[in-house]
């Protein structure tokens, strides 16, 4: 996986086979939460218990070496003394007997190259075998628990030094990334730890609105319009997805976003009638509706910001005002005889 910063934020991404042979990054993700999980647990670990068992193991594993390189040593001299009796049988055969003399010559070749393999594994094994620490490095290692955590936590320690000294303590962090993030890391010692984060949330999911937040905007349709259903939201502190106050046009997007039916929609749904509706049922204008409201005539209820109204059956004891001609004043223009 490679590096990328955003936001002075590290990314990690796999995106080798994307570069190679342009597929699809295979996984993305910050890494900020990884890297104070990784440096959380290399101070859990470097303890003065933890080193000072790690120093005990240490010691173990030199004996167990010193006892290997005895054994290869034993192994080194056991090839040689074959190689030389086998040189010696074929060098007392006599020349003149080829078929004794070409076995003893191969035995002698298979000896010698036992001998150089055993010699060579034993050469390449004492070169990387280490030896028991000396008390001056096995009091530095023990210090180290105290400095390592002073270190890492000073803000005046470098980021760049906080990479070398996991580069001395870490052999290898996998990462995988489903429903969760999971986090394997080798230590240099061969001890492995698992960790387990959750999953950072996307743009989209950091800012979406509470479902409180929700619940509490679904109760508020059934008695008030979007744009008071907003003021109502703003008056209880609950704030949007965003951190902004809420305005019309967000309720509407939650509207839209969440499936919520609007206040018009669950007067409607409750059997309350428009206009239209009502002004067919009296066999009236919707123009004459209006006026009645506007006269105090009808009650309405305010369905939406638009203002547009939505209206109860009348019941029986509506009385039905007389609609005729309004009488006109003389003093009006067009005024006439037969406008009378």
């Amino acid at each position: 996986m490679t590096v990328r910063c955003r936001r002075q934020k590290p990314v990690y991404l796999c995106q080798f086979e994307g570069i190679r042979n342009a597929v699809p990054v295979c996984q993305t993700m910050v890494g900020d939460q990884i890297d104070a999980a990784v440096g959380e647990l290399l101070l859990a670990t470097l303890t003065p218990l933890s080193l000072e068992v790690a120093l005990r193991v240490s010691d173990e594993l030199a004996a167990r070496a010193e006892e290997a390189d005895r054994l290869r040593a034993a192994g080194v001299e056991r090839a040689r003394y074959r190689v030389d009796l086998a040189r010696r049988r074929y060098l007392a055969v006599d020349p003149a007997n080829r078929l004794v003399a070409d076995t003893l010559e191969a035995d002698w070749n298979d000896a010698l190259r036992e001998l150089a393999e055993t010699t060579e594994e034993y050469e390449r094994a004492k070169h990387t075998m280490i030896g028991p620490l000396s008390p001056e490095t096995r009091a530095r290692i023990t210090a180290l628990a105290a400095d390592f955590r002073r270190l890492w936590n000073d803000p005046a320690t470098p980021m760049r030094e906080r990479k070398r000294m996991i580069r001395l303590l870490v052999t290898d962090v996998t990462l995988t990334k489903t429903d969760h993030i999971a986090i394997g890391v080798v230590l240099r010692g061969g001890q492995s730890h698992q960790l387990t984060l959750p999953r950072p949330l996307t743009a989209w999911e950091l800012r979406q609105t509470d479902p409180a937040v929700i619940a509490a905007l679904d109760e508020l349709l059934d008695e008030h319009t979007d744009a008071q259903s907003a003021a109502i939201l703003n008056e209880r502190g609950l704030p949007s997805g965003m951190g902004q106050p809420f305005t019309r046009g967000m309720i509407i997007h939650l509207r839209n976003a969440y499936q919520l039916r609007s206040h018009r929609q669950r007067l409607l749904d409750a059997g309350i009638l428009t206009v239209s509706e009502l002004a067919r049922h009296l066999g009236v204008h919707f123009h004459t509706i209006k006026h009645w409201r506007r006269d105090g005539i009808i009650t309405g209820v305010l369905a939406n910001d638009k203002g547009e109204y939505v209206f109860h059956l009348p019941g029986p004891e509506f009385v039905r005002p007389v609609i005729g001609r309004p009488r006109r004043s003389v003093l009006d223009p067009e005024y006439s005889e037969t406008t009378r």
